[in-house]
């Protein structure tokens, strides 16, 4: 059985953040219910902390306090341009388009943007932060686009614990994940169903929780993590404390009706013994039926009925 720390190792969002793998652009999707910027805090932190490498933010959305904390000391330090590697933050795309006023447009506009910085080294990167649903989303996630797209698209815990709930569809490997998908996917998409599941009737509202699901999307791989808000780290999906209501719990054992009762009902070997000597009143006990004559009806007319033995359809062609 792996241990905690290899299961770490497994998972993506890790590796996505640190950027250990050469990635050209990251998408972070957030929607109405759950927002992405937890994770844009720690991809900005994790990627400041490379002193080879420049980070710039753009926070069109969030002042840059939401973001980022940076040391006092190095508040005030100025941007040197010889920095070879470069990193891209944009917040959000959404205001962008907004500006602009065309999805087209501002695409054209973020792709320049893109190619600017992939063609400054091979370890530069673009992260772009969108609010779905947004027209410009289509164009981001083509392959076209960018064939090296890691994108992480954020869901509110609640959402899983109603498919468990209602749908008998916890996450993989606890149901087939053609099953699952088929399920999670066009219900995640409905915004209007996420906003009731969150904020309906029996729902958490937005500040229920300290945690979030990540489903990473890398190519033609799919996956559900978590993420920790407070400890801004990946977590296990069994190790969410959210989810432990649904996910993490073995299912109850049906009560005994029998147990707490002021009388015995359960038999003894003798008593069960006993019982099934007891012959069955049935016709045959048990042996087969003997053949009998075929069933049949006979009737015999009475003077009142109405009865010609001619067709009276003979004269058609049928």
């Amino acid at each position: 059985m792996p241990s905690s720390s290899d299961s770490k190792f497994d998972m993506l969002l890790p590796t996505i953040i640190q950027r250990h793998r050469q990635q050209a652009l990251l998408i972070l999707q957030s929607s109405l219910c759950q927002s992405a910027l937890p994770i844009l805090r720690e991809v900005v932190r994790q990627n400041a902390t490379d002193e080879q490498k420049q980070t710039l933010l753009f926070c069109f959305l969030h002042p840059p306090s939401c973001i980022y904390d940076a040391p006092s000391e190095t508040q005030n330090v100025a941007v040197h341009d010889h920095s070879e590697h470069i990193h891209v933050v944009i917040d959000s795309v959404n205001t962008i388009l907004s500006d602009i006023g065309s999805p087209a447009e501002t695409f054209k506009f973020i792709r320049d943007l893109k190619e600017l910085v992939v063609s400054r080294s091979i370890d530069s990167h673009l992260t772009l932060h969108i609010q779905a649903p947004s027209p410009l989303l289509p164009f981001l996630i083509q392959t076209s686009f960018s064939s090296s797209l890691n994108h992480l698209i954020v869901h509110p815990p609640a959402l899983l614990h109603y498919l468990a709930t209602e749908y008998l569809s916890p996450p993989p490997p606890a149901s087939p994940e053609a099953k699952f998908w088929g399920i999670f996917i066009p219900v995640s998409e409905r915004i209007s169903d996420v906003i009731r599941i969150v904020y309906g009737n029996g729902g958490e509202g937005s500040g229920g929780s300290e945690e979030l699901i990540v489903e990473v999307v890398k190519a033609v791989e799919r996956v559900l993590e978590g993420w920790d808000i407070k400890r801004s780290s990946a977590v296990e999906l069994a190790e969410m404390s959210s989810l432990k209501a649904s996910l993490g719990q073995p299912t109850a054992t049906a009560p005994n009706p029998a147990q707490n009762l002021s009388f015995n009902l359960n038999l003894t070997t003798s008593q069960q013994e006993a019982r099934a000597q007891v012959p069955l009143p049935y016709a045959h006990e048990g042996k087969p039926a003997e053949a009998q004559t075929p069933a049949a009806i006979l009737y015999d007319p009475d003077s009142g009925d109405d009865i010609d033995d001619d067709d009276p359809d003979e004269d058609l062609d049928i």
